[in-house]
């Protein structure tokens, strides 16, 4: 009785936790996580994408593998040697059977290239964004470029690990114990994006092949040197993003970090503006115009009139003396 009610217990655990599978699965965050058991929905329409042909193409196999697997456990329940069932050396077969395990497989995976298709092709459409941005790949940084639309108007500045992680690397102590749950994942300068706005992306390298991933977005691209890869993102959320060089580049491949800043249109304005103003050359003093100029050249003429104007008022003003004195007399 003992080991029935253990074997119950097995079961019934087994059954708890296969039921809590899908809960677990539609459970994801934008970022992975710790025992993730699948990708997640991101925060992007090309995410979005990539994910509902996963789960397509994975309820697909479920239902296959749930038939299949059902078949095998029947065939050896029931057909089992303690129940006297002895094998058929005759070697048979069903030609209608063949005919639908040939022909079931190839519509299903029509079926599952047909959306497949679409949404590669619209996970590569970069026309109709409204702004780009330039990432260059080095060892072991990243470079963003904002070009603007004037001279002067360009941001470009550069990303690499953030220095608590770095000291925290260098010092050898167990990140687990230094309180630092993004370890390895933070960066001096983020990238920093508006929601709601396709942004076009020119990705290449200067040294080696590095790529350029964030989960959350859905995509991954190659920065390779001396050819530029496309591709294009909408975030829908504000939040923060993070992700990683995913291209084995060298000693410090896993201190390339990626943190990625989606703010609302009207933050993001304000940001640009702000890293233009910082980034914009001094302006030139301003030159003195000729009315401003006027007086001081006036000064020293009329410093040079003053003693001829006093030596006309005292010759003026000695007749008129004279005069006043015969009057008087």
């Amino acid at each position: 009785m003992l080991r029935v009610r253990s074997g119950w217990k097995t079961w019934s655990g087994a059954v708890a936790a296969a039921l809590l599978v899908p809960s677990i699965v539609l459970a994801q965050s934008a970022d992975p996580e710790r025992w993730q058991l699948n990708m997640g929905r991101g925060v992007t329409q090309s995410s979005q994408n990539a994910y509902e042909a996963h789960m397509l193409a994975l309820w697909i196999c479920v239902g296959i593998g749930v038939i299949v697997f059902a078949a095998m456990a029947y065939a050896m329940f029931k057909f089992r040697k303690s129940k006297g069932a002895k094998p058929d050396v005759n070697f048979t077969h069903s030609t209608v059977l063949e005919l639908i395990w040939t022909i079931v497989p190839i519509i299903l995976l029509v079926l599952m290239a047909f959306p497949a298709t679409d949404k590669l092709m619209k996970m590569y459409d970069t026309r109709d964004a409204a702004m780009t941005v330039k990432i260059t790949a080095y060892q072991w940084l990243w470079k963003y470029e904002y070009p603007g639309e004037k001279p002067g108007e360009a941001v470009v500045f550069t990303s690499r690990l953030d220095r608590k992680s770095d000291d925290i690397r260098q010092s050898k102590v167990d990140a687990r114990t230094a309180n630092h749950p993004t370890y390895l994942l933070d960066v001096d300068n983020e990238l920093v994006v508006p929601v709601n706005t396709k942004i076009h992306f020119l990705i290449t390298a200067d040294d080696v092949i590095h790529s350029w991933w964030v989960p959350a977005l859905g995509w991954k691209q190659d920065a390779i040197p001396g050819l530029v890869n496309e591709a294009w993102t909408e975030i829908k959320t504000p939040g923060v993003y993070r992700g990683q060089c995913a291209e084995l580049c060298g000693k410090d491949h896993g201190f390339m970090p990626i943190v990625v800043r989606a703010l609302p249109k009207a933050d993001f304005d304000r940001w640009l503006a702000a890293e233009r103003a910082k980034n914009a050359p001094p302006a030139a003093p301003e030159a003195a115009t000729p009315t401003e100029a006027a007086p001081a050249e006036a000064a020293p003429a009329a410093e040079a009139a003053a003693p001829a104007t006093a030596a006309a008022e005292s010759q003026t003003a000695a007749p008129v003396a004279a005069a006043v004195a015969q009057t008087a007399g």
